[in-house]
């Protein structure tokens, strides 16, 4: 659960609260949905007032409330839509719905170098794994590619989790990494084909419990380490490789990673390293707007707002949501 406030000129963060529901969900692994709406429940008008007051502001000097409408968790996306309705019924301020994936392509307009003109993301998550062309922030996006099974953060965290690196596990994979030899363990490269934006890591985390069980004598603390560094480096260059292909098709030098495994250091090190060796304009988001947090929905909330692009109290949460489609179709 977060929020955030936003200035007028669209950039200068009031306030950004999040509340981590990491340590809930650790003693299992992963997120278990039941556990994250009730912990949404108990906290949401907690989190709201510790944004209105870090923000030193009123609600009533709010210009709109922008939410996360989907898609996601049913559960906890339900808690924050009719939050947010309760507070625009009660404001009477605008309503706007915000599509998760469109609030990370955001992030990267926090930052004060921000693309100029279409670019293609690469939005990388728990949840998502996907390449889009953004003509603008706001306008029509195109899906130029997506995982066809788990996403890479996912593949990450499940794979941490046959580690006993405990949760969330791309943090503690990409930590461990700093000392491993990212050569000694091999890992598949998943649907390399030289025209394909499309991505799948399920068979990656295969091999990577078939390399656990072959190699299972060795793995002492270095060579969890090297293959931390080993799996992180295969996931890594599939991602890298494809990116920078989707800007070649799409005749683009601008090229954005977001969402939360956007912040993996060795991802990050080696998109600067190709942007540079081949003069693209690259834009990453500080780590901690990479991550799911509230300023990057009001940002992206502060763009529809200057489109006048506002719904009604009628708003649903959508668990399934075309990043194309607009909230009221």
């Amino acid at each position: 659960m977060a929020a955030a406030v936003l200035d007028h000129d669209g950039k200068t963060l009031r306030s950004n609260i999040v509340h981590s529901q990491a340590e809930l969900h650790s003693k299992y692994g992963g997120v278990v949905p039941e556990l994250a709406s009730r912990d949404h429940v108990r906290i949401v008008s907690q989190v709201i007032k510790h944004a209105l007051e870090s923000a030193n502001t009123e609600l009533s000097e709010i210009d709109a409330i922008a939410v996360t409408a989907g898609p996601g968790l049913v559960g906890s996306l339900l808690c924050g839509v009719e939050a947010a309705k309760g507070l625009a019924l009660a404001t009477k301020k605008p309503l706007i719905g915000i599509h998760h994936l469109e609030g990370h392509i955001a992030a990267t307009f926090l930052e004060e170098k921000t693309p100029q003109g279409p670019f293609v993301s690469l939005i990388v998550s728990g949840g998502h794994t996907s390449l889009i062309y953004v003509p603008a922030l706001g306008e029509k996006y195109t899906l130029l590619g997506a995982t066809r099974d788990d996403a890479a953060g996912e593949a990450f965290d499940k794979t941490a989790k046959l580690l006993g690196l405990g949760y969330p596990g791309g943090v503690k994979i990409d930590q461990l990494s700093q000392s491993g030899d990212r050569k000694r363990f091999r890992f598949p490269q998943a649907m390399p084909g030289k025209d394909n934006l499309e991505f799948s890591f399920s068979g990656l985390k295969t091999a990577a419990a078939r390399v656990l069980k072959e190699h299972e004598s060795e793995l002492d603390d270095q060579g969890i380490r090297d293959f931390c560094a080993s799996f992180q480096n295969a996931i890594v260059e599939n991602l890298i490789r494809k990116a920078f292909r989707a800007c070649v098709k799409m005749n683009t030098k601008e090229l954005a990673f977001v969402g939360g495994v956007a912040a993996n250091s060795r991802l990050r090190e080696r998109a600067m390293e190709r942007s540079r060796r081949e003069k693209y304009n690259l834009y990453l988001p500080s780590k901690k707007n990479c991550t799911d947090n509230a300023a990057m929905i009001a940002r992206a909330g502060f763009q529809r707002f200057k489109q006048d692009d506002f719904v009604d109290l009628t708003l649903s949460c959508r668990s399934h949501w075309p990043l194309a489609q607009k909230v009221s179709d």
